[in-house]
């Protein structure tokens, strides 16, 4: 049983940072490619960042230089370090295991106010 489980969203002003954490829990957690995707209200569900289990990384262009995301494999959890946050940025994060097709945690929600 796979199980991902989000925390560290909230609320903030433009300008500052939040990290979000997944924990994950099961088959494959550590062979399998995990990633962080924002849904905006009304919005599809959109890619921001993806980490392989080699560490190579790869973010969708308009987090590059704002967003790392990183795993750490001793503790099963991947971060997702989110500095000089955007209105644009508000939605609820949710972290995948294994791509679309995968596993989906419940999500964490992140507002950024102007």
């Amino acid at each position: 049983q796979v199980q991902l489980v989000e925390s560290g969203g909230g609320q903030v002003q433009a300008g500052e940072r939040l990290t979000l954490s997944c924990i994950l829990s099961g088959s494959f957690i550590s062979t399998a490619v995990v990633g962080w995707y924002r849904q905006a209200a009304g919005n599809h569900r959109d890619f921001v960042a993806e980490i392989f289990n080699d560490g190579r990384t790869d973010y969708t262009d308009h987090v590059k230089g704002r967003f790392t995301i990183s795993r750490d494999n001793a503790k099963n959890t991947v971060y997702l370090q989110m500095n000089s946050l955007k209105p644009e940025d508000t939605g609820v994060y949710y972290c995948n295991l294994g791509g679309r097709a995968g596993f989906w945690g419940q999500g964490t929600q992140v507002t950024v106010s102007s």
